[in-house]
């Protein structure tokens, strides 16, 4: 049976100690799998108290640690997934949806079938297009009795804070604020910082001989039998110039990666294709464009979210050139993930062989 103790025990094995927020939230998690659980007793989808819970606070407090150790324990049908790869495969089906008075619904509906416990990983909303897919999707996995787990770097009323479009998103914050437990994670302490250095370093800088050298040693060591020559790929179809490309690690330079024109999908496709990434002469002033500092917070985020291995080398150190920029949504969550991904607790799908994350996609369980 899943209880809070259950819970506090998995996180004290990953070195957490709960504070008062995150305890407050494992107390809200186990209440939300268990009116779930009430819930598919009576043969109902009726709901027995909040539908769903709302995690928020700064980056590195603990979200993402409490929710993915319910949703590791929860006894029931199950996804998580990073609420990228969600924004596509509601677009991919759309596209090949028939026409109906009602084809955002009926897409939800089907997306949502089997699914008793939903998890969103870095919930956001920052254009209107996403805000209105959204609100009608939530609206329909209420209707269905489908549990939601949120976590975000933003509270609800902060969500689609765009003043133009701010207004239209109201009656979904409205329904958020009145069917989840919102919990904020207001703890000082960032898990992501002051970690142990990985015993490999996987950032380098500046740009000179020692740290071409570093990235061709690391692609030697993966790829044996992979030649370092050029090659062109594709991500999302849309054609990318590589320097290197092995059986589980690409080598391609920033500019090809994040100054020419790009999307999250080319990110979400080349971290399906590949186990790592060598991000190769990284120029920092290209980051004062807003487009180019979003694609490499985009590229970091989803790598990040899969546990795919990412070594940067760039003119000067990442953590230096990344502080005061502006331009990019959740550049706070970009520099607390680089911490991570550069100490040994970041244990990446190259690392651990290419084993696929246990958590990702839906699981059934009796």
């Amino acid at each position: 049976m899943l209880d809070e103790t259950r819970i506090a025990r998995a996180l004290t094995a990953r070195g957490i100690s709960a504070d008062a927020r995150q305890r407050e939230a494992i107390g809200a998690l186990v209440g939300l799998v268990g009116a779930q659980q009430r819930a598919r007793q009576a043969w109902s989808t009726a709901a027995f108290g909040p539908q769903g819970v709302y995690c928020h606070g700064l980056p590195g407090r603990g979200k993402s640690l409490v929710v993915d150790t319910l949703f590791e324990l929860a006894p029931c049908r199950k996804r998580r997934l990073h609420f990228h790869e969600f924004l596509r495969e509601m677009n991919r089906r759309l596209v090949h949806a028939p026409r109906g008075d009602d084809r955002l619904g009926d897409v939800s509906r089907q997306w949502l079938d089997g699914i008793e416990l939903l998890c969103f990983d870095e919930f956001h909303v920052h254009d209107i297009a996403d805000a209105f897919l959204m609100g009608r999707f939530l609206d329909t996995a209420i209707k269905l009795g489908t549990r939601i787990v949120l976590t975000s770097n933003y509270a609800p009323d902060d969500l689609l804070p765009d003043p133009e479009f701010h207004e239209r998103f109201l009656p979904t914050i409205a329904q958020i604020k009145r069917g989840f437990t919102v919990i904020h994670f207001d703890g000082v302490r960032d898990y992501r910082f002051g970690g142990e250095a990985a015993e490999v370093p996987r950032f380098f800088a500046p740009l000179d001989a020692s740290s071409e050298a570093a990235l061709r040693d690391i692609f030697t060591s993966h790829e044996r039998d992979a030649a370092i020559e050029p090659v062109r790929l594709s991500a999302a179809g849309r054609p990318l110039e590589a320097r290197a490309a092995g059986r589980a690690l690409l080598w391609a330079d920033f500019e090809q990666l994040c100054v020419a024109s790009r999307s999250h999908f080319d990110y979400l496709d080349l971290a399906e294709q590949w186990q790592g990434l060598i991000v190769d002469r990284l120029h920092t002033e290209a980051l004062r464009q807003p487009h180019t500092l979003q694609r490499l917070v985009w590229l970091i985020d989803i790598f990040y979210d899969r546990k795919r291995a990412l070594f940067i080398a760039s003119d000067r150190p990442m953590e230096t050139a990344l502080i005061g920029l502006e331009g990019a949504h959740d550049l706070s969550r970009t520099l607390s993930r680089l911490a991570e991904m550069q100490s040994r607790a970041y244990r990446s799908a190259l690392e651990r062989g290419g084993e696929e994350n246990a958590q990702d996609g839906i699981n059934a369980k009796a």
